[in-house]
């Protein structure tokens, strides 16, 4: 695998920059297992102003298709607006035509509002005096259907103006959601190796699905709904003052007890929306934790402890989750009794006015739907406030990813080796996981091109540092690396890790085909030279033996194939990629005896002409290698060749003592193989 390592995935609460780590190099690791406890993200007070203006600010690009939504949405509303006015008209005209049908044909609407003064009911002929009555005149069908036809156009035109800016509006989102997964995606790749050492997988892939989901669905149903309320409370406004005065002064008492009551509760249901996602990321870190060492779990019997884990999470999330939506779902009931409230005001109100004269029964009908139109977007506003306060609590914790500060940037004007000899050359380094407790302290060596250095000591001695400082996936406190005479600070990043192939203990692969995982060494290789890499690392020996050969497909667990095969796999993506410099890492300690003979074979001739790197546990393997380097507490305490340093009687040949003792001698004399062992987690 070319210039990729598995990154050492470590479960536990967010930490600082540096990491912190206990003696012998190793920084801390807060999962441990999958029945470890995982530390929830710190809860804060969601910063809704400022995290709900940086949400917004992200529809910048999408500023001309905005304006359009706008431009649809004012279109639409004033048209809906209109609309009860106009049915009003035909209310009119219906009421004037049954009373005109119940009064005497022949008279004036004047003379028989002069009647009915006279006969002392002026209220009566206040009213007749404002209709549009004709005496012994029924209802005007023909001015009726104008109206009725004229509503029906202006609600049509209503409707599809509004489902024009449901459509663009619905673009302008997904394209949103879709550079803001970019962003999260690209700021994963820019973040340094330290930042996932502390953090649950399953909560970082919390915030970048569920968080994001979450995110796109409340802009999607807040901005739909929530700038077409806004615009029919203005209108709808605007046009009850129009008709009534007095009756909009009635229906807008509402609106004060409305907003402070919809105020009250959100500012209540806020913080349980922040828990609610908070917890969300922790349960999904334990399952994800959970499920990916299930083996162990069963191993060890951890099943109940595992549950017990999963249940209190559960728990957890399911009361955050109850309470944020039983507290923001008080919101809609409040609204409605208010709103009705209102309605019973504005109809008492509204036929005194018609009785007395002073409005038309058009009007009050009109207004009473106002007034309807009205209290609903107040009450679809004061409903989106959970969504609205939900999303932006998601919104917040995509943005914390995207501000958590990224890795040092590679240098302006790099720097690459002229040519690819694989000298490598570690000048007075120093490295500290912790700034108060120094690990590697002014080591120097060089590897010489072609030859294999092991590393060996015991657990947590610092071997897998000193590769993980070359492949710079942590940065030097003091000193140079240099490959072929560069200092490897003043190269890309790519351009290093492209030079380097490594063969890790943990096997990774993709969902994909058997060719598309060896083929991932090198991109663009042909079949015939994935087919010699298959053949040189016997992967091809298996292969064969498969219905679908190298077309069979693979899940990303490597499902299908033995565990010594997946290890097979990955040497063979390691040849492939025809590095410059090799870093082996018990790379055959998958596979079975007679397998671990022909890949040392195999890896002799893949570290043929290669500067190699091999991080030992079994000292058998190494007794071959040009340079042995013995780590203790991250400092080289011995180096030189097996048989110089068994004779020197130090501490190699204390190493070699204990493994082989009551073994009757050294069981890999026979043998020369390059792979050793360790983890490729930081402190080896």
């Amino acid at each position: 695998m070319s210039g990729r390592a598995a990154q050492p995935v470590a479960k536990g609460p967010a930490a600082p920059a540096r990491p912190v780590g206990p003696p012998g190099g190793r920084p801390p690791v807060g999962g441990g297992g999958p029945f470890r406890q995982l530390g929830m993200p710190a809860e804060k007070a969601v910063s809704f102003g400022p995290s709900a203006r940086r949400l917004l600010a992200r529809l910048a690009p999408e500023r001309s298709r905005v304006v359009a939504v706008l431009v649809f949405a004012v279109a639409s509303v004033a048209l809906a607006v209109v609309g009860p006015r106009i049915l009003g008209r035909a209310t009119d005209l219906v009421f004037a035509g049954a009373v005109g049908s119940r009064l005497p044909a022949g008279t004036s609407t004047a003379e028989v509002v002069a009647q009915q003064r006279a006969a002392g009911h002026d209220d009566l002929a206040a009213m007749l005096e404002r209709m549009d009555v004709v005496p012994g005149r029924g209802v005007d069908t023909s001015a009726l259907a104008r109206v009725l036809l004229l509503a029906l156009a202006v609600y049509a035109a209503a409707s599809v103006l509004g489902w024009a800016q449901g459509h663009v509006l619905n673009g302008v989102v997904q394209r949103t959601v879709y550079r803001l997964r970019e962003d999260v995606e690209a700021q994963l790749n820019r973040l340094p190796l330290p930042y996932f050492d502390r953090r649950p997988r399953g909560e970082l892939l919390s915030r970048v699905t569920n968080d994001i989901d979450n995110v796109a669905q409340s802009l999607q149903q807040t901005m739909s709904q929530l700038v077409t309320s806004l615009l029919t409370v203005v209108g709808v406004l605007a046009m009850m003052v129009v008709v009534s005065p007095l009756l909009a002064l009635v229906a807008l008492v509402a609106v004060p007890v409305s907003m402070v009551a919809t105020v009250r509760i959100a500012k209540r249901s806020q913080p349980l929306f922040v828990r609610q996602w908070a917890a969300t990321g922790a349960l999904n870190g334990h399952v994800e934790e959970a499920f990916t060492g299930h083996d162990v779990v069963r191993v060890f019997g951890r099943q109940q402890e595992v549950l017990a884990v999963f249940e209190e999470r559960n728990d957890e999330l399911f009361r955050a989750g109850a309470g944020a939506q039983f507290v923001s779902g008080l919101i809609m009931p409040v609204m409605v009794f208010v709103g009705n409230l209102g309605y019973v005001a504005v109809a008492v109100v509204g036929g005194l006015r018609v009785a007395s004269g002073a409005m038309s029964l058009g009007d009050v009908q009109a207004f009473i739907q106002y007034s309807r139109q009205f209290t609903q977007p107040l009450a679809q506003v004061a409903s989106m406030a959970n969504l609205l306060q939900s999303g932006v609590a998601s919104a917040e914790r995509v943005f914390e990813l995207l501000d958590a500060e990224p890795q040092r940037p590679d240098p302006v004007q790099p720097q690459r080796p002229t040519a690819a000899r694989g000298r490598v050359a570690f000048e007075h380094v120093s490295f500290r996981y912790e700034a108060e407790r120094p690990l590697v302290e002014d080591l120097s060596f060089v590897a010489e091109p072609g030859h294999t250095v092991a590393i060996v000591g015991p657990t947590g001695a610092g071997k897998t540092t000193l590769v993980n400082l070359l492949m710079r996936f942590y940065e030097l406190d003091g000193g140079r690396i240099t490959l072929d005479g560069v200092d490897v600070a003043a190269m890309r990043r790519d351009e290093l890790r492209s030079r380097i192939g490594m063969v890790l203990q943990d096997t990774w692969l993709f969902g994909g085909t058997i060719r598309d995982n060896i083929a991932f060494g090198r991109p663009g290789a042909s079949e015939a030279e994935i087919r010699a890499a298959a053949e040189a690392t016997f992967v091809d020996r298996f292969v064969r033996a498969l219905p679908e050969g190298y077309d069979t497909v693979l899940d990303d667990e490597g499902g299908g194939v033995s565990a010594g095969e997946r290890q097979l796999l990955t040497i063979a993506r390691a040849f492939l990629a025809e590095p410059s410099l090799l870093v082996l890492d018990e790379a055959t300690s998958s596979v079975d005896t007679r397998t671990e003979v022909l890949l040392q074979r195999a890896m002799a001739a893949l570290r043929a002409d290669r500067t190699s790197f091999v991080i030992a546990h079994r000292l058998s393997t190494i007794r071959d290698a040009d340079l042995i380097l013995v780590m203790e507490s991250g400092r080289i305490v011995e180096r030189g060749g097996h048989d110089e340093l068994l004779a020197a009687g130090g501490a190699y040949a204390r190493l070699h003592a204990r493994q082989f003792a009551g073994a009757g001698g050294d069981p890999g004399a026979a043998t020369a193989a390059p792979p050793g062992g360790g983890r490729a987690g930081p402190g080896g």
